[in-house]
């Protein structure tokens, strides 16, 4: 029975903590809306080259890119 109540006991405090994070989540956006609005067109400029730097990394470097244009596997028949 200890053991069930210890369970209980976690869950509720668990679903406490969310009902803090989501009440100071909504105090922080409704007080800097306007600081988080005024970056978002910065925030996506900058984006831009951090997705081009981490999304490209698997394309090889230096014009050696290796296609095997001789294998027909993958090809339409």
């Amino acid at each position: 029975m200890s053991e069930q109540h210890e369970t209980q006991h976690l869950s509720r405090a668990r679903w406490v903590f969310y009902g803090f994070l989501a009440v100071a989540g909504f105090f922080l956006f409704t007080e800097h809306r306007a600081h988080v609005l005024g970056m978002l067109p910065y925030l996506f400029l900058l984006a831009c080259p951090l997705m081009h730097l981490f999304m490209h990394h698997g394309h090889g470097g230096n014009g050696q890119h290796s296609h095997h244009h001789g294998s027909s596997e993958g090809e339409p028949k």
